[in-house]
């Protein structure tokens, strides 16, 4: 198999990255469905419907925003704008996820924290599509500089990249892992599991992005290590930081 690896069926080339995306939606939910029948959900089906509503269109509009400012320069034509359209990230869409559940939740007044039951569908969902982006190689702009590391890979361009896809694979088994067992063990306050996820995805794609080849930096950062920042401002004050230390240190 050659990466990018575009598979034909009936003699149609088939999207694999397309696919996978569909997957990682379709199959992350009925997990994140699984896992709310198994546990007990103080936020009421109402409520949490409106969560998840607000949840996808922040997602939408986050993940359209971060990917425009990834790539900022275009002309004003019609077929540049389907491609601004079509631009895309999933840090954009956690934080714009983010935003959006927090201000549908001041709307409907819910005080309850509603992320710890999406942690684990969004970790599957992320790494089922981080599958068809290693696939699509070069085709899609989730590959690494030029390499000597004996993990290099040929992605498409016959030059030896850092294969971050992988890279991302194998830290979100680890983190899943990690996650798991702080849920297993109830070792945990209401809310911290989603800070733990987003505060650590957050810090990996920091620094994986110093081994991209970004064209677009602002003080020597790409426009998604400044939304690290962001995401990083927006959940580490010391009060939080010390209520995440008090929660691991309380059955560790």
């Amino acid at each position: 198999m050659s990466i990018p690896y575009h598979p034909t069926v009936a003699g149609h080339s088939i999207n694999v990255h397309l696919i996978t995306e569909y997957l990682a939606f379709f199959i992350a939910f009925r997990y994140y469905l699984y896992l709310r029948k198994r546990s007990y959900d103080a936020i009421s089906s109402n409520n949490r419907l409106s969560i998840i509503l607000g949840a996808t269109i922040g997602a939408l509009v986050g993940s359209r925003l971060i990917g425009f400012l990834e790539n900022p320069l275009f002309d004003l034509s019609w077929k540049d704008i389907i491609t601004l359209w079509n631009l895309k990230t999933i840090m954009g869409g956690l934080f714009g996820g983010l935003l959006g559940v927090e201000l549908t939740k001041m709307i409907i007044g819910e005080k309850q924290r509603s992320g710890d039951l999406f942690t684990l569908p969004i970790i599957l969902g992320i790494f089922i599509g981080r599958i068809g982006c290693f696939l699509s190689g070069t085709d899609e702009f989730t590959y690494g500089s030029e390499t000597s590391f004996f993990t290099g890979m040929d992605l498409g361009d016959g030059i030896m990249r850092h294969p971050i896809a992988l890279y991302e694979l194998v830290f979100l088994i680890i983190l899943f892992i990690i996650i798991k067992h702080i849920q297993d063990r109830k070792i945990y306050r209401s809310g911290m599991v989603f800070k733990i996820f987003m505060i650590s995805y957050f810090g990996f794609r920091f620094m994986i992005e110093f081994i991209k080849p970004n064209l677009f930096f602002v003080l020597g950062l790409s426009s998604i290590q400044w939304l690290c920042i962001v995401c990083w401002a927006y959940y580490l004050p010391y009060n939080k930081v010390k209520s995440i230390g008090n929660s691991l240190h309380l059955k560790l």
